[in-house]
């Protein structure tokens, strides 16, 4: 009988596991500190500009009016217009 390998489970995958139910709604801190880690993983300069291409591509596949709203907000959060 064959064995099952298992693939290896980055903290990401964990962490959207146990986020993935309906109604969970992460905040500015969760998204923000996602974004930046994605960015240094990525062996790229954090800065505002980066920051915003991220939150723009992530508001292009939003699932909903809320989370589009959450990254308008955080958007205007780091570009210092709140």
């Amino acid at each position: 009988m064959p064995q099952q390998q298992r693939t290896p489970v980055t903290a990401h995958e964990i962490s959207h596991y146990f986020h993935s139910y309906d109604g969970y709604m992460p905040t500015q801190q969760e998204t923000l500190g996602q974004i930046v880690a994605e960015l240094l993983r990525a062996g790229k300069t954090v800065n505002r500009k980066a920051i915003c291409t991220k939150l723009l591509a992530k508001l292009e596949l939003a699932p909903g009016a809320e989370m589009e709203r959450h990254y308008h907000s955080l958007i205007a959060l780091v570009l210092g217009r709140e």
